[in-house]
């Protein structure tokens, strides 16, 4: 675990290969936040997680307490030798709520981010998530007019009715 203290009793820490334990815990955390069904993560299934450089699990902490998290993806650009990050969740316990947890998480990301040559980081919030909205235009975010499309697992798309030439 990479800690750098965040001006508060809370810390927050990118989590790396060998933090397996907190992070299964702060996964299961942050599905029981989102109130989802999750699978029991095995071990070396997290542990290939945290052996993933692209991937970026901080954990904000409260002495040994598991506050709240955020998991994000580096997305390698085509249209330049660069990279994004793609926030992907951000989670934090009811009772750790309206304390600065989430701030400190994004502020956190941020100057890692930038550390790594990474000036572009985005997040999708559905429409309907006022708290979400309103907490990413506080953080200085900028909305985008996008839709996001999900192809569940067992969905088949319909086939083209129009067929290529011969």
């Amino acid at each position: 675990m990479s800690a750098h203290p965040v001006g508060s009793d809370y810390r927050v820490a990118r989590l790396v290969a060998g933090d397996v334990a907190v992070a299964k815990k702060l996964l299961s955390i942050m599905a029981a936040v989102f109130e989802e069904e999750h699978d029991e993560l095995g071990d070396a299934y997290v542990a290939g997680l945290l052996g993933r450089e692209q991937l970026w699990l901080l954990a904000a902490m409260l002495g040994e307490e598991i506050a709240g998290g955020l998991t994000a993806h580096t997305l390698p650009m085509t249209r330049s030798e660069s990279s994004e990050i793609f926030i992907y969740d951000i989670a934090v316990r009811v009772d750790h709520q309206r304390k600065g947890v989430g701030r400190l998480l994004m502020s956190h990301l941020r100057s890692l981010a930038r550390e790594a040559g990474i000036h572009d980081i985005f997040v999708p919030a559905d429409d309907e998530d006022a708290h979400a909205l309103e907490f990413y235009r506080a953080l200085g975010g900028v909305a985008s007019s996008v839709t996001f499309f999900t192809f569940a697992r067992g969905v088949l798309p319909r086939r083209p009715s129009v067929r290529p030439p011969p």
